[in-house]
C-alpha cells in the first residue's frame, strides 16, 4: 500500500527533468536496436524502396558503409534481407545454397569492414530464393512441405554459417526446422552461431513494403497462412515459443511489432528469455506517413514506439528507423 493524497502525490516526481530522468523505469538506447538492411546486385548502387520511403536496397559495397555507420551509431547487429536477381530465383530456391549469393557476400563484407565489431543476423527462409514468392518448397497443389523446406533450411543456414553469420533467424515458420538447424551447426563446428528464431510470426497484413523490397510481392502465389499464425491466436504463439526453446534457440522473435505487444509481454513473462520484436515495414510506412502528412512529430514518434517495445519486455527491436532513432538517442 502506498500512502494517500496529499502525502503521496505522484506529479513530485515529474516536476523536472533530472527527476523524471532519474525515475524512469524503462531506458532506450542504441544497443536496443538491429537494422534491416536489403542487399541488390551490382556496385555502388543505392536502390530506393518507394513503399519504404528512406530505405534503399543497397549493393554489398554500400552494405559495408552501412556497417560502419552502425558501428559509430553503437548500433550492435545488421539484420540482413537479400532482393535477389530474377534470373537467379527458381521453384527450389537453390541459389540459397550458392557461397557466393547476396546473403554471403554482404556477410563477407561486412566482416572486411568492421571485422566482428557489429553482428551479422542473417534471414533464413526461401521466399527470396523461390519463383513462386513462398518460404518454402511447393507440391502441385501449392502446398509448402514442411520437411522438405526444413531440409533447404539446414543447408542455407550452414552456407551463411560458414560465411561469417553470427545470428541464424529462420523466419520460414516450418515445423521442427530450430532442432534441425542446431544440429546442423554443432556438427559442422559452428557451436557459437546463435539462433533467434521467429517463433511467433503472424500471417500479418503489415509485409507489403518488405515485399517490395525483396521482390517477391508479385510473385507470390496464394498466401502464407498455412504456416504462417492466425491474427487470432495467442495461446499458439506460446507454443511455439516452447517448442523452438526445447530445440535450441538461443532467442525468439514476435513479428510484427507494436499489433502484438501483448504477445511480446505473455512471451517475457512466461519464459524469461530474451525476445526481440521486429517494427515490420508497414508499421515503419505507416509512422512515415503520419510524419509527411502533419499527424505527428517524427522523431518522436519514433522514439516512443521504439520505447514501448522496451517496456513490453523486448530485449531489442527490428526497426528500419535503427540509424535515425540512434541518433537521436545520442543526441
Amino acid at each position: 500500500m502506498t500512502a494517500a493524497y496529499p502525502h503521496a502525490r505522484l506529479r513530485r516526481t515529474r516536476t523536472t527533468a533530472w527527476s523524471r530522468a532519474m525515475h524512469r523505469e524503462t531506458v532506450l538506447t542504441p544497443a536496443d536496436l538491429i537494422w534491416p538492411l536489403f542487399v541488390t546486385d551490382g556496385t555502388g548502387v543505392e536502390d530506393p524502396i518507394s513503399s519504404l520511403p528512406g530505405v534503399s536496397r543497397w549493393s554489398p559495397d554500400g552494405i559495408a558503409d552501412r556497417a560502419r555507420e552502425a558501428l559509430a551509431l553503437g548500433i550492435p547487429c545488421l539484420a540482413l534481407f537479400p532482393n535477389t536477381q530474377p534470373e537467379r530465383r527458381s521453384e527450389m530456391g537453390e541459389e540459397a545454397l550458392n557461397p557466393d549469393n547476396l546473403m554471403c557476400r554482404a556477410i563477407r563484407t561486412i566482416r572486411d569492414a568492421v571485422g566482428d565489431a557489429v553482428g551479422v543476423l542473417t534471414d533464413v527462409a526461401l521466399d527470396p530464393y523461390t519463383s513462386h514468392g513462398q518460404d518454402g518448397l511447393i507440391d502441385e497443389a501449392g502446398y509448402v512441405l514442411n520437411d522438405r523446406t526444413v531440409e533447404a533450411l539446414v543447408g542455407q543456414s550452414l552456407n551463411q554459417a560458414a560465411a561469417g553469420a553470427d545470428i541464424i533467424a529462420p523466419s520460414d515458420m516450418m515445423d521442427g526446422r530450430i532442432a534441425a538447424i542446431r544440429a546442423a551447426l554443432e556438427g559442422d563446428s559452428h557451436v557459437n552461431v546463435q539462433i533467434m528464431a521467429y517463433a511467433a510470426k503472424y500471417a500479418s497484413a503489415f509485409y507489403g513494403p518488405f515485399r517490395d523490397a525483396v521482390g517477391s510481392r508479385g510473385l507470390l502465389k496464394g498466401d502464407k497462412k498455412t504456416y504462417q499464425m492466425d491474427p487470432g491466436n495467442s495461446e499458439e504463439a506460446l507454443r511455439e515459443v516452447a517448442m523452438d526453446l526445447a530445440e535450441g534457440a538461443d532467442s525468439v522473435m514476435v513479428k510484427p511489432g507494436l499489433p502484438y505487444l501483448d504477445i511480446v509481454r505473455r512471451v517475457k513473462e512466461r519464459f524469461e528469455v530474451p525476445v526481440f520484436a521486429y517494427q515490420v515495414s508497414g508499421e515503419y510506412a505507416m509512422i512515415e506517413a503520419a510524419a509527411a502528412a502533419g499527424a505527428g512529430d517524427r522523431d518522436a514518434l519514433v522514439l516512443e514506439t521504439l520505447l514501448a517495445f522496451k517496456r513490453a519486455g523486448c530485449s531489442g527491436v527490428l526497426t528500419y528507423h535503427a540509424a535515425h532513432a540512434a541518433r537521436l538517442l545520442n543526441g
